[in-house]
């Protein structure tokens, strides 16, 4: 009954009364888009790999990597996978990958949050690039 009460206090309310600061803000938060993530194929990784304007980031732990990675990547673990120390000076588009695509998607949702930009990371994750019989090095 009070839920009822205070419903029906608030839209009187808000039937009546002027737009405040609070309301305008919450406007326009609702009418921004939120950051979203954006899945790649292994093809579309590989075509941007020829460019050479990313930066690949894979988010696996140290034993996983160890058997192997995509050519060209950095390792940061997920549980150290920190969007905010992350230069992002350099203008490269960050693009993550792990295993299957769990863990590079969780990277993804931080760092679109952090920069309010589309992240974008591996589907399938290295799972699906060696399947797709795509280069994989053993880091030194």
């Amino acid at each position: 009954m009070r839920t009822v009460i205070a419903l029906s206090a608030a839209l009187a309310l808000s039937a009546c009364g002027a737009a405040t600061a609070s309301d305008d803000a919450a406007g326009a938060a609702e009418a921004a888009p939120a950051a979203s993530v954006a899945l790649l194929s292994t093809a579309e990784l590989a075509a941007l790999l020829e460019d050479d304007n990313i930066r690949l980031i894979d988010v696996r732990r140290d034993e996983e990597v160890a058997e192997g990675m995509i050519p060209g990547a950095e390792h940061i673990m997920l549980d150290d996978f920190d969007p905010a120390a992350l230069d992002l000076s350099d203008g490269r588009e960050v693009v993550l990958y792990c295993r299957s695509g769990r863990r590079s998607g969780i990277a993804a949702e931080r760092l679109a949050e952090h920069t309010g930009e589309t992240a974008r990371h591996l589907d399938g994750g290295i799972l699906a690039w060696e399947e797709a019989g795509l280069p994989v090095s053993t880091p030194e």
